[in-house]
């Protein structure tokens, strides 16, 4: 990606749907690499997981940066039961996540920090996501798709998993992996003004 001219801040995430909500928002931001290990520590909840890889993959992007401005990280996770789901490494997997989610309601976590050599912060996103019922024909082509790979409980709700999605109370922004809100006031606390932006657009 090339650096954009007056980028506000650093994204430490190849994610394009992170792009595209920071593209969304107005926010001018050049990519940072990072490299984070994502392991679930013992009797770490899943709140508390989410928001250090969040911190983690900020500060590491910083680490990775001339420092010249903030950094923004983010983290996304799917919770059913209080298990984290995180994503599927093969077919097999996929598959299992998807039955279990069937049917039900589980929670979509989104850590979001932004860090600078001054400063540091993050924000939580909840929301509650319930599945309707899915036939195991559906969750095959689903998979065969390829949509599932890579994504956390298997799913992609902005694209072909939103027909699975019954009921979103919460953040739909923030089920795609960057919470609008909580990254507005991120931006915000730091000083950034993503509002001149728009009377440009």
């Amino acid at each position: 990606m090339e650096p954009q001219a007056n980028a506000a801040i650093y994204l430490a995430s190849e994610s394009p749907r992170r792009r595209e909500l920071l593209d969304q928002l107005g926010v001018r931001y050049d990519i940072v690499s990072q490299d984070v290990d994502e392991v679930l520590e013992p009797g770490e909840s899943p709140e508390v997981f989410v928001l250090r890889l969040a911190l983690e993959k900020a500060r590491a992007g910083l680490a990775n940066s001339p420092g010249d401005r903030p950094v923004l990280g983010a983290d996304t996770v799917v919770v059913l039961d209080e298990e984290v789901l995180g994503k599927p490494d093969d077919e097999g997997e996929a598959l299992d996540m998807l039955e279990r989610l069937s049917g039900q309601c589980h929670r979509v976590l989104t850590g979001v920090a932004l860090v600078s050599d001054e400063n540091e912060a993050t924000r939580l996103s909840v929301s509650h996501v319930t599945f309707r019922t899915l036939a195991p024909e559906e969750r095959e082509a689903y998979w065969a798709s390829g949509e599932p790979v890579g994504k956390a409980g298997a799913y992609a709700i902005q694209g072909r998993g939103g027909v699975f999605v019954e009921h979103l109370d919460g953040s739909y922004s923030g089920v795609m992996g960057l919470p609008l809100f909580e990254t507005g006031d991120l931006l915000g606390e730091f000083g950034v003004d993503y509002l001149s932006g728009w009377r440009h657009s």
